[in-house]
């Protein structure tokens, strides 16, 4: 995820979530159940594991992720995330996200893979509260995402914020060889909807077949036909597979 600052008002162009928002919600619930679950079965080496991202093993990882999740469970902790994140940015250079994800690696090292667990499963439930009471006025205004343009708040707090950690668990399932749980209800509703984004994106014909029940077959017009893992598809689309070309080469934000 990116964005870093915002606007005023909402626009007419601005990215907003096509998920309703007791949809979102849901999802936002069990992967964050999804994510304490995983992170409950890694063993001590299978932390140390190293994920697709290169700056971060599975520890580093999962301290971005309760990060995040500490900072949209508590206001005051927000304010902190995003000023340290933007001060750094501006003493450091690079993108405020990059320097967001990397303060709140540093600031849960102390802890053990057992706090990090606990501290997960404690927040989620305050973090998914806070998503769903955010108020319309805020959900509609906007912000500039650093590489995407213009997101509205709900598309960040609906969308983004659940989409993060199952990228993150896509990426320590591929790291410690463990499965990812693949279930039309969570996952499948998760990917439907990075699929119809991804098609708004490139805008051109498409048939998409995605495996297994988190998949299922999209198709907009005679287009060429694209097989794959859902799971891989959403790597595809993110950007982590270097070399991805055609119409995979359209970027959906994680």
């Amino acid at each position: 995820m990116g964005p870093t600052s915002q606007t005023p008002t909402a626009r007419d162009n601005a990215r907003r979530p096509q998920l309703d928002r007791d949809s979102a919600m849901r999802l936002a619930t069990t992967e964050y159940a999804r994510v304490s679950e995983l992170l409950d079965r890694l063993t001590p080496e299978q932390w140390s594991a190293q994920t697709d991202c290169p700056a971060w093993d599975v520890r580093a990882m999962a301290g971005h992720m309760l990060g995040m999740v500490q900072m949209v469970a508590s206001v005051p902790e927000l304010m902190r995330q995003q000023l340290t994140a933007t001060r750094r940015a501006k003493h450091q250079g690079g993108f405020q996200i990059d320097a967001l994800t990397a303060w709140q690696v540093e600031k849960n090292l102390t802890l053990t893979p057992d706090e990090v667990v606990s501290e997960y499963k404690r927040l989620s439930p305050r973090a998914v509260r806070n998503r769903r009471r955010a108020p319309a006025f805020l959900r509609n205004r906007t912000m500039q995402d650093e590489t995407d343009g213009q997101w509205t708040f709900g598309y960040l707090l609906d969308v983004i914020l659940t989409r993060d950690p199952f990228m993150h668990r896509i990426d320590i399932s591929r790291a410690t060889g463990l499965p990812m749980v693949a279930t039309a209800e969570h996952e499948g509703t998760i990917v439907d909807d990075v699929v119809h984004e991804w098609a708004q994106r490139h805008g051109e014909p498409y048939t998409l077949e995605l495996s297994g029940p988190a998949g299922g077959h999209w198709q907009a017009g005679d287009g060429d036909r694209i097989a794959l893992d859902p799971f891989e598809f959403c790597r595809a689309v993110s950007g982590r597979i270097p070399g991805t070309a055609g119409q995979l080469a359209t970027e959906v934000p994680f």
